[in-house]
């Protein structure tokens, strides 16, 4: 899938023209064939204008999520089977298991540390019926020793990072290419002027890098607290359990999403708000259609509007939601 070139240079280097390269290599090693699907107008349509909107807004949007949910298992499924195919393989460390009425579950991986259920929390049933996660089985330490027993390219490269269709660049980087600055005041919960921001949607809630204000409090450093959109106004705290704005143990998800059956009006789950967060013990209240109310048994750190919710019943994905307030 070609999903992004970089045309305006404007965000540094972008790793599709060596992903294609590595990728033919490898077809053409195993003898299967190799085609270039180019997807730059539905991605851009579909996720990138989705990110520019979501920060833009005051949101911290999910490209990952919906780059499986729209494009991999959406636009590209489709091409595939009107080509022919009956399922799209990915590489996401995660495992497809029926049950006994032929529906499909989703897993987490064997690998716990690779694990990538969390980004497949808004694939519905349909889709997973037509996927595979053929490394799902595999710790990923065994994958690289079978690529190496095949001799491929890939074999030794480096994990990718950063933004599913950019790679390893800096959000702020690529949001500056597409929405200007717009600097405002940074202050904190008392009203105090620390210094300037150069832009609401270059920062996220719960971040401490790059605020750019020093605490000259020794072992403490000031995080984002809140996004005051209409006095445009950035508040900064300190990383504590008390501080207002930082930890949550309440708070409301919309657009919520199921990999299989209907989630129950009232239940308890497992949630990982973030990727790589610990699966949290959650109260869930259904309270209309598509939303619920979370009320987690400990406090959340940075529980983060626009992010997703992914949740579970032990390994098993249930699905997810969007979180839309924090309490």
């Amino acid at each position: 899938m070609k999903n992004w070139i970089n045309e305006e240079n404007l965000i540094g280097d972008c790793p599709w023209q060596q992903d294609i390269e590595d990728a033919r290599e490898v077809a053409e090693s195993l003898g299967i064939p190799f085609r270039v699907v180019n997807l730059m107008r539905e991605y851009r349509a579909r996720v990138v204008e989705y990110l520019i909107n979501g920060y833009q807004t005051g949101i911290t949007p999910n490209p990952d999520a919906m780059c499986n949910r729209d494009m991999k298992f959406g636009v590209f499924l489709e091409m595939a089977k009107m080509a022919g195919f009956n399922s799209v393989a990915t590489g996401h460390y995660a495992r497809r298991v029926q049950r006994a009425d032929g529906s499909w579950d989703i897993l987490e991986g064997v690998d716990k540390s690779k694990d990538q259920s969390y980004f497949l929390a808004l694939l519905q049933q349909h889709q997973i019926a037509a996927a595979r996660f053929p490394v799902g089985e595999l710790h990923k330490a065994d994958v690289r020793q079978i690529a190496r027993g095949f001799s491929l390219v890939t074999a030794g490269k480096k994990d990718s990072q950063g933004i599913c269709f950019i790679g390893d660049i800096r959000m702020s980087n690529f949001l500056r290419a597409f929405v200007p600055d717009k600097p405002g005041p940074i202050r904190n919960r008392q009203g105090k002027h620390l210094g300037e921001h150069k832009g609401l949607h270059l920062y996220t809630l719960g971040q401490r890098r790059g605020v750019g204000v020093p605490s000259n409090t020794p072992h403490e450093a000031y995080v984002v607290v809140e996004k005051r959109l209409d006095s445009n106004e950035l508040i900064v705290a300190f990383d504590r359990l008390d501080t207002e704005g930082l930890y949550a143990r309440r708070c409301r998800i919309g657009s919520i999403s199921v990999t299989n059956k209907m989630l129950p009006a009232a239940a308890n789950f497992a949630a990982k708000p973030r990727y790589r967060a610990k699966a949290a013990s959650v109260a869930f209240e259904a309270i209309e259609e598509g939303s619920a109310m979370l009320e987690f048994s400990e406090p959340q750190r940075a529980l983060t509007p626009g992010q997703i919710c992914a949740l579970y019943d032990g390994e098993k994905l249930l699905g997810g939601g969007i979180f839309e307030e924090i309490y």
